[in-house]
């Protein structure tokens, strides 16, 4: 239930940031008396769609830590969180980049790297892989936790994500104005009927359309993590492991913001093509592949 009031609430606040964002730069006023202005549209649709992605990107580390409960580790003396934030400084060293914060979090098996920036990332992992798991798998997931980071994974795909989103509110809104004045020969000043139905049916469809080319894109990244794990360990058979190991437990849920960067899910049938993760089965083959 807290997942779910906080993401509701953080995106009526980000909608209302980037609504006061777009008022002040005059880049909502795009329908004019003397047509659609494109350039004001164009401005308006970057803003809403790079800008909401950017914001959520920024807020993605404390918001993990707050909706899993994460406890960093990075000062720890217990034996197994020395052993586990070890493997992480040994394993950024390799990948060129600052240590991130590392954390634990009560849970089913999964992990998961955040953060904007590669220097200044938050890795983390989750009781029931820690359990779950023996060593040499729990480096490999944190191996390829730390590709993702090394890789600027985050920043990418919020980069593909507000490529897409401001496709789509372009794209509905001139399709919107089309209908609207073209089709339905609204002689009115201002946007009719037309316009706001076309619209609202665009935004779903096309935003349906850009969740899978996003989700595509995320689970080409997964690939290239699972290869950089096994680079940075200097040996394949531990992730290969790991992934065995993962296909036969039930991953735990992440946070939304998040789950994009974690190690496993579980998608069948027609819902594959939203998942951010390709199959165990799919990764396990491209690694045994990989030179």
């Amino acid at each position: 239930m807290k997942r779910i009031l906080l993401f509701v609430v953080t995106n009526l606040a980000v909608m209302l940031v980037l609504g006061l964002a777009a008022s002040l730069l005059g880049v909502n006023r795009f329908l004019t008396a003397n047509g659609l202005n494109l350039g004001a549209l164009l401005g308006f649709a970057a803003l809403m769609g790079f800008g909401g992605a950017i914001i959520s990107l920024l807020m993605s580390k404390p918001m993990a830590k707050w909706t899993t409960g994460a406890q960093i580790i990075n000062n720890s003396n217990d034996p197994t969180h020395r052993w586990i934030v070890g493997t992480v400084q040994n394993f950024s060293q390799k990948a060129g980049i600052g240590m991130p914060e590392v954390a634990i979090y009560d849970g089913e098996p999964n992990a998961f790297a955040t953060g904007a920036f590669k220097n200044s990332a938050l890795v983390a992992v989750s009781t029931g892989l820690l359990h779950s798991m023996n060593r040499d798998e729990v480096e490999a997931v944190i191996g390829h936790e730390v590709a993702h980071v090394a890789n600027g994974d985050m920043v990418t795909m919020t980069l593909i994500q507000g490529v897409m989103n401001t496709f789509v509110v372009f794209l509905s809104r001139v399709v919107g104005y089309f209908v609207d004045k073209v089709v339905l020969r609204n002689n009115n000043d201002g946007p009719g009927i037309g316009y706001y139905v076309t619209t609202i049916v665009l935004d779903i469809v096309l935003g349906v359309l850009a969740a899978v080319i996003v989700a595509w894109f995320s689970r080409q990244r997964e690939y290239r993590a699972d290869a950089g794990a096994a680079a940075l360990m200097g040996r394949k058979q531990p992730m290969i492991n790991a992934l065995a190991r993962l296909g036969g437990l039930e991953p735990g849920e992440l946070p939304k913001s998040v789950a994009n960067m974690g190690i496993s899910s579980k998608p069948s049938g027609l819902m594959a093509l939203f998942s951010s993760h390709p199959p165990i089965e799919d990764r396990i083959r491209v690694l045994q592949q990989s030179q």
